[in-house]
């Protein structure tokens, strides 16, 4: 079944530098159904509600921006989005990557016979050589599928609106990061489908400091020690002792002291690792759970 409307929700603060790249890559889509595009605006102080009100591309993209100024969230953003779009299926991108030109139209077709779906990310045409080292991606598998149930992240993920309204959209005690996770284990343990699409690719803007790449990280540590308190007695697991153990060990060995040209590990790379096991540990304490 092809979606007779598609909305394509971004939720945005402070997004004034990198979102007219993402509307362009929109604005050059291949799909050939009709789609919309809202911005939800969360909280922004740098006038990205009058830019995109006056943009060129309102009328080629149905482009509106909505207030979701109330709570802090990109959860909470995308709900407030949604609740604003008039499609039947609801596809979610970020406000400072660049979806590739085929996108929309292989996240549709994928959820042709399924009840939502996840894309994939590359990292090497939209951040500079080094930054692109720091994390790698793979479009061969599903987002943790080693890990409890696969899930879609929220730069790339498409979901029928009938299946988010079952599920009540995203849980808003994710704040800063794994909401996405949550909706999609949540979808699946409903009895619903999360389909993979490898040809849904975006252009995922990494952090380009450390310091921005270990908040960023913290955050996602300290939400997969929330996600496990809420969904271990669903099966999800713990991080195996023996990769627990080799983790530690790569970051004591090969941590920032040691001269960069005598280290294999990119320095950002182990501020990535740093930063998630600290969160983890963080996370275990606020949601008293053991999750390192």
């Amino acid at each position: 079944m092809k979606p007779t409307l598609v909305s394509v929700v971004i939720p945005a603060y402070n997004a004034m530098e990198h979102i007219d790249e993402q509307l362009t890559a929109l604005a050059s889509q291949d799909y050939d159904g009709e789609f919309e595009v809202i911005v939800s605006d969360n909280r922004s102080t740098d006038g990205l509600a009058q830019f995109i009100a006056n943009h060129p591309a309102t009328d080629a993209l149905s482009l509106q921006v909505v207030n979701a100024s109330e709570a802090r969230g990109g959860g909470y953003a995308r709900n407030v989005g949604v609740a604003a779009s008039r499609g039947d299926f609801i596809a979610f991108c970020d406000a400072d990557d660049r979806v590739h030109p085929s996108w929309l139209t292989a996240i549709t077709r994928a959820a042709e016979n399924s009840d939502a779906v996840g894309g994939v990310v590359e990292t090497t045409s939209i951040n500079s050589a080094e930054v692109a080292t720091w994390r790698t991606f793979t479009t061969e598998t599903q987002f943790g599928s080693n890990d409890f149930l696969p899930y879609g992240i929220t730069c790339t993920f498409g979901i029928w609106r009938a299946a988010f309204d079952v599920i009540d959209g995203f849980d808003l005690r994710y704040v800063n990061s794994g909401e996405d996770i949550d909706l999609s284990w949540r979808l699946q343990l409903a009895g619903m489908t999360l389909a993979h699409a490898p040809d849904a690719v975006v252009a995922y803007r990494l952090r380009s400091t450390y310091r921005g790449t270990w908040n960023q990280t913290r955050a996602y540590g300290i939400a997969t020690a929330q996600l496990y308190s809420r969904f271990r007695d669903h099966g999800q697991k713990r991080t195996a002792p023996r990769e627990l153990a080799l983790t530690v060990l790569a970051l004591l060995i090969f941590n920032p002291l040691i001269p960069q040209r005598i280290c294999p590990m990119p320095r950002g790379r182990w501020f990535v690792h740093a930063g998630n096991l600290v969160g983890k540990i963080q996370g275990s304490v606020k949601h008293r759970v053991l999750y390192i």
